[in-house]
């Protein structure tokens, strides 16, 4: 039996030896047969396995967790056409940084009225200095936005990325319990902390277990 943690659901594939299945010795004359039933599991399983594409992983029990205090959102900031930032990237300077396009300011917009949706009106915002960053965070609409250096991006730094990683970690599991979270910051943070890479715009659903280990819960965009 192979079972979908996210969906909660099981999938039993039969024994190749129970009856109604062809084992690999049966007759040439039995090849068709065989054709036709992996067909008919193809197509049995196919809806199933849609069931863990992006667009529903996000299920209701991941907003309720947030609502709750029990998970946190790692969003990464909406659509900024290009990679990186321009040589001379200086923090509070707009300027000089790769900033969001007309799109990613609406894509923004939009999440924000997922957040709304979902039972989420207001929430402890916190968002990495850059401004792409502190612009998709402001346009959510959720309340003020708090400045959080260690979800500034260290994508021009990677050798900084292993030891701020471990300070995020700590600082997010320190926590005391309180209103929904929302880490507005970088693919690269991201990645670094879940091992995913997150579109932009994307939210990551996130908690600790007893253990202590970051545990994804899901994810799920507002679309671009």
């Amino acid at each position: 039996m192979r079972c979908g943690s996210i969906t909660h659901m099981c999938i039993r594939f039969n024994n190749p030896s129970t009856p109604g299945d062809v084992s690999p010795e049966t007759p040439g004359g039995h090849i068709e047969e065989r054709s036709q039933m992996l067909k008919r599991r193809s197509l049995l399983l196919s809806p199933l396995l849609g069931l863990t594409g992006r667009s529903s992983l996000a299920a209701p029990d991941m907003w309720a967790a947030l609502r709750a205090g029990d998970a946190f959102v790692l969003l990464r900031h909406a659509i900024a056409p290009g990679v990186g930032d321009p040589p001379g990237m200086r923090i509070g300077d707009c300027s000089t940084q790769r900033n969001l396009s007309g799109e990613g300011r609406a894509q923004a917009l939009r999440i924000g009225l997922l957040f709304q949706t979902n039972g989420v009106a207001e929430a402890e915002v916190h968002s990495s200095q850059w401004c792409r960053c502190l612009d998709t965070a402001n346009l959510l609409g959720l309340g003020p936005v708090l400045h959080q250096p260690l979800l500034n991006s260290f994508f021009g730094t990677p050798a900084e990325g292993k030891g701020q990683t471990a300070s995020l970690k700590t600082w997010l599991s320190s926590r005391p319990p309180g209103p929904p979270l929302v880490l507005v910051t970088h693919q690269v943070n991201i990645t670094a902390l879940t091992a995913l890479v997150p579109s932009s715009g994307e939210l990551i659903f996130a908690a600790f277990a007893a253990s202590g280990d970051l545990t994804v819960l899901g994810r799920q965009s507002a679309g671009a």
